[in-house]
């Protein structure tokens, strides 16, 4: 059986077993299984992949949460003060993911990311257009999200 399913399986028994199906029982449902699953891992073949990539899931999860308040802080702070600090900008990224799951995940969250927008895809899928608000230096600002949210995305659909 997959481990997530089993997961997930243990999350809804957990939260039924508390007797209320709220989102927090079956968060901590959902951790508690996954401890359970990792201490019972010889029991179930050995090694799986499945901790590794849930731990690269909540590794990019918590980069984007962070990256999306300094961010915010950023563009807000521009638009409250009287200087104007943004130089925007056109630039293209080439892209190092390669399928459409981990393009549309990149593009999505640079877009969700305030100050920067993704603007198109070339037809070849080598090459991501994005407008960013703060461009003063567009190979920073290109090297900042290959390095971080691209990487990641990467690295969460390595097998």
């Amino acid at each position: 059986m997959n481990l997530f399913l089993l997961n997930l399986l243990l999350a809804v028994i957990w939260a039924s077993l508390w007797g209320s199906l709220t989102l927090f029982q079956l968060v901590a449902g959902f951790v508690v299984g996954f401890v359970t699953l990792w201490i019972a891992q010889p029991l179930l073949g050995g090694p799986n992949g499945y901790y590794l990539r849930a731990y690269r899931i909540v590794r990019l999860a918590l980069y984007f949460i962070y990256d999306l308040c300094v961010s915010s802080i950023r563009v807000a702070y521009d638009v409250l003060t009287p200087t104007d600090y943004s130089n925007p900008k056109i630039l293209e990224m080439p892209l190092d993911v390669q399928s459409d799951i981990e393009i549309l995940l990149v593009t999505n969250l640079i877009s969700l990311t305030p100050g920067t927008l993704s603007l198109d895809v070339t037809p070849d899928r080598k090459t991501l257009i994005v407008h960013a608000m703060f461009a003063d230096d567009p190979d920073a600002v290109i090297a900042s999200l290959k390095n971080g949210m691209e990487r990641m995305v990467k690295e969460v659909f390595e097998a």
